[in-house]
């Protein structure tokens, strides 16, 4: 008979046997998944079919986020672009809640979305589904940049859905915004400037020199911003063909793509200046003021200062390797010459942008307009890029020579936007949704934190180096892999945290509005001067089938084709048709709203 202790061994014996088992068929599972996953990454139709696949995950996912959109809440650039995409789909005209038009080459690539939706709401969820689309075509552009930097095609793989996670890549495709696409168009854009330089097949450089024009040319054709991308590409060809850098015949497809392009933009433009009655942007005028004039050049400088920190610390120190990196490249013969080219013309453009912008804005008493990094965001994608090429590429004394440089530029550059701004960090308007990256990395959505911010991006670049030491090259597919998720973590929390909330807050003068003063599908309607300017632009686009016009009925003439007209409420304890003394009797006050402060107009 055995003793309880020999059985209890047997049991044991049992068990452990049962685990060995257990794991012999895991590990057996493991060695012929890798195994056949080696077998098909090494067939023709494996990474075409792979970079569909993520594309379409990364497409999923925006559309995850933008779940709750359903109206325009970032005015007044969302209203403007609304507008001018329902013109161009062939709807009838109506007010520019802009003020003034701008570019039509994002509106044109919306406009189908007005062919097909029958309201608002859904006109809005297919711009979205739009905007997912074209803002996921960085995965694929960020994949073959990858690959033309060397990295192998796993690696390129994982660290390009990292760069299309990026919030700086996505958060601006959840609005109505041609930030959406700008960050696809410069990738494309210095893609083909660098395979337009390297050596390889002709006719491929021919395609690529148009490539790069057109490229150029198109964002011109959908933000200011492009501008001066098209005068750095313009730069660029004319030195190229002066010193016979590339075939000169590509170097002339290329300037003749960006002339026809250039030209296309100016008419589209041009076209759409005819569709509205609005005096021209002043733009051009607040930039030479903020550049020239002596008492504001300080904040200028400042500003860019500032939107180059932004910059750096929303792609977590590794977009700041890049821009080392070409500073360095500029003045050393070690890198390839269409690297040090390609590497020049992005902080050109970074510091160019910056400047520009800069200038540009109004001084609204805004404390992220000391690091507005909405204007230079464009440039994360190639920047990460680039930056992601240093920790694949360079040795490891050079990857941590380089993470010094980062962090030495950026902590001079948050100490200098303290210096020079101060107080007014803390003074002035706190608005989260113009600096969604820092105050994440801060983990405090309520105030600008620089220090924190920078201590946060650099600890995660930190991290990067020292599992690149401790691992070597072996690490980095985990690397990408924690990074992506990551990305993917934050960009859903600064969705919830941002977007969501600040959506929220307009809805009452979105289609809140609507319901609440009974407008009709086909109503045209006056808003008056005075209202409030969230409620005035959103309905140009709420008012779907009809129009509006901004105007005061008190002393300008009321369009015979208006049905309604919405005023704000009278003074307090007198009557609501007090407001508009001398209202032709067709018109009587329907309904009032004291909450909103509005009341709307009827023609009996």
């Amino acid at each position: 008979m055995q003793t309880s202790a020999e059985t209890v061994d047997e049991q044991l014996d049992g068990v452990q046997g049962t685990r060995r088992v257990g794991a012999s068929r895991s590990a057996g599972l493991a060695a012929r998944a890798v195994r056949r996953f080696e077998e098909a990454r090494g067939r023709r139709w494996f990474w075409p079919a792979a970079l569909v696949a993520g594309y379409a995950a990364e497409v999923l996912f925006r559309l995850v986020l933008v779940r709750h959109m359903s109206y325009p809440s970032v005015h007044a650039d969302e209203d403007g672009y609304l507008v001018l995409a329902r013109v161009l789909a062939g709807r009838p005209t109506t007010e520019m809640p802009v003020g003034v038009v701008i570019p039509g080459g994002y509106p044109l690539l919306i406009s189908p979305a007005f062919r097909i939706a029958d309201d608002p709401v859904m006109a809005y969820h297919l711009i979205m589904g739009i905007n997912a689309l074209l803002n996921a075509l960085v995965f694929p552009l960020a994949y073959l940049a990858l690959r033309r930097l060397g990295l192998r095609r796993l690696l390129a793989y994982v660290f390009a859905g990292v760069t299309a996670l990026l919030p700086p890549v996505i958060f601006y495709s959840e609005f109505v915004m041609s930030d959406t696409v700008l960050p696809v168009l410069i990738l494309a854009w210095l893609l083909c400037m660098h395979g337009w330089l390297s050596e390889g097949p002709v006719k491929h450089r021919y395609w690529y020199a148009a490539g790069t024009g057109a490229a150029a040319a198109y964002t011109m054709a959908t933000h200011d911003r492009g501008g001066v991308v098209v005068a750095l590409t313009g730069v660029v060809l004319v030195g190229v063909l002066v010193l016979r850098w590339a075939p000169w015949r590509t170097t002339l497809v290329g300037l003749g793509a960006l002339a026809v392009g250039s030209v296309g933009a100016k008419a589209l433009s041009w076209w759409l200046d005819r569709q509205f009655t609005v005096e021209p942007s002043k733009v051009g005028s607040y930039l030479i003021d903020g550049l020239k004039n002596p008492d504001i050049l300080q904040r200028t400088l400042t500003r860019t200062t500032g939107q180059i920190w932004y910059f750096i610390v929303s792609t977590w120190g590794i977009g700041g390797l890049a821009v080392v990196v070409c500073l360095v490249a500029l003045f050393s013969g070690r890198f390839p010459r269409p690297h040090r080219i390609v590497g020049g013309v992005m902080v050109a453009l970074l510091v160019g942008t910056a400047l520009a912008s800069a200038a540009a804005l109004p001084d609204d008493a805004r404390i992220d307009n000391w690091v507005y990094a909405r204007y230079v965001a464009y440039l994360v994608p190639v920047a990460f890029v680039a930056g992601v090429a240093v920790l694949a590429r360079f040795s490891l004394r050079n990857v941590v020579l380089t993470v010094a440089g980062s962090v030495v530029l950026t902590l001079v550059l948050a100490k200098l936007v303290i210096w020079s701004a101060g107080k007014l960090l803390h003074t002035q308007v706190f608005i989260g949704w113009g600096m969604p990256d820092v105050t994440f990395l801060a983990a405090d959505w309520s105030r600008l934190n620089m220090m924190r911010s920078t201590a946060a991006a650099f600890i995660i670049l930190g991290a990067v180096a020292l599992m690149l030491v401790a691992g070597g090259r072996r690490v980095l597919w985990a690397v990408g892999l924690s990074l992506a998720l990551f990305a993917g973590f934050a960009t859903a929390t600064i969705t919830e945290q941002v977007a969501y909330p600040h959506s929220d807050w307009r809805k009452p003068l979105a289609t809140g509005f609507t319901k609440a003063a009974g407008i009709k599908p086909k109503d045209n309607l006056v808003l008056a001067w005075d209202l409030d300017g969230s409620l005035r632009m959103a309905q140009a686009f709420e008012v779907y089938d009809g129009r509006v016009w901004y105007l005061d009925p008190r002393w300008q003439p009321v369009p015979a084709a208006a049905t309604a007209i919405v005023t704000p409420l009278a003074e307090e304890g007198k009557a609501p048709e007090s407001y508009w003394k001398e209202h032709p009797d067709e018109w009587y006050v329907e309904r009032t709203n004291k909450q909103q402060g509005w009341m709307i107009w009827r023609k009996r």
